[in-house]
């Protein structure tokens, strides 16, 4: 009776360290790693074409881009080497669960694209070539067209100093009939002076009427600037 059931204990135990180490390949051959790393470098260069067509912020950030790269390969390699030995895998879980990432992203479009690479890498290491392609590819083609099909109305802040409420009326009439909607944002009034900060959205060709305001009696001075209507409330 102990006999049994001991040999059944450990056919069971033998049968659960069959199946976890037999999805566990030691043999990682050279022709698999260059196929991986060659793969998982195309979706990097893809995903580094895309980010440059798409970008649409101040400063270009080149070293960012050309990490997504290195991080589509880099993650690629980790995964090959994880899925190829059981102790390494716990042992890298371990590691990567100490690891922080200190780089402030300023434009939640930098997080989607540091993310894409990452998953991109995670899956082609896996081996999954076809669903990395496809997917990258989806996955482009949806931010290239959510990200490009912006309106053709840029968002400006309009800054004009004028004298008194006369001027005031005058130039809130004058923008009225140049501008289809406009708000104002800020005013302050101080001796002799007037400020008034108002948002307006312009198409690209109609940043000349700012010529046509400032030379309205009482306009000090007139000053347009340009924002992408985030940082501003």
């Amino acid at each position: 009776m102990d006999t049994t059931t001991t040999d059944t204990t450990v056919n069971f135990g033998d049968i659960i360290k069959k199946s976890v180490t037999s999805s566990f390949s030691t043999d990682i051959s050279i022709a698999k790693i260059l196929i991986t790393l060659g793969i998982s470098f195309i979706i990097g260069l893809f995903i580094f074409i895309l980010y440059k067509r798409v970008f649409s912020g101040v400063l270009y950030s080149k070293s960012f881009n050309v990490s997504l790269i290195g991080m589509t390969m880099v993650t690629a390699m980790v995964i090959i080497a994880i899925s190829s030995n059981l102790v390494l895998s716990l042992g890298m879980v371990g590691a990567l669960s100490i690891v922080r990432f200190r780089t402030p992203i300023k434009d939640p479009t930098d997080l989607i694209f540091l993310f894409w690479a990452a998953v991109a890498g995670i899956v082609t290491g896996a081996g999954f070539f076809t669903l990395a392609a496809i997917g990258s590819v989806i996955i482009g083609l949806v931010l290239f067209f959510f990200i490009k099909n912006t309106s053709t109305d840029t968002p400006y802040l309009l800054v004009i100093n004028c004298t008194g409420d006369e001027s005031e009326q005058l130039v809130h009439s004058q923008i009225g009939s140049l501008v289809k909607r406009y708000n104002v944002k800020q005013k302050t009034v101080s001796a002799g002076n007037i400020e008034i900060t108002l948002e307006v959205r312009l198409r690209d060709n109609e940043g000349r009427f700012v010529n046509q305001i400032s030379q309205l009696g009482g306009v000090k001075n007139v000053v347009l600037i340009s924002y992408n209507g985030d940082y501003v409330s």
